[in-house]
């Protein structure tokens, strides 16, 4: 099993340490936050082990992006030189060609 197959919280085996998955790609272990790289095989341990539950792709509505990423350029606009205006209104539209 991958990583990113596993639940938030569950436990697993990786290089002989027993792991609690605490982000998309991290763990803890004794303390000690650790990135799993996505390519490790790991053993599940108790729930999630006989789940088997495949992970759930993460989408965002495009109206809610583009309503963010708005705002954001909005605020990015008041506080970029206007020398540097041009490049900020190019990237924009780079960002905005991405999303199609």
């Amino acid at each position: 099993m991958k990583i990113h197959q596993l639940p938030q919280g569950a436990r697993f085996v990786y290089e002989g340490k027993e792991y609690v998955k605490t982000g998309p790609m991290f763990a803890t272990s004794n303390g000690q936050q650790r990135l799993i790289p996505k390519y490790a095989v790991l053993e599940p341990l108790g729930e999630a082990e006989s789940t088997r539950e495949e992970a759930k792709p993460d989408f965002l509505a495009r109206a809610r992006v583009l309503r963010a990423f708005e705002t954001f350029y909005a605020e990015c606009k008041l506080r970029v030189p206007d020398h540097q205006q041009t490049a900020l209104a190019a990237a924009r539209g780079e960002f905005l060609k991405a999303l199609d």
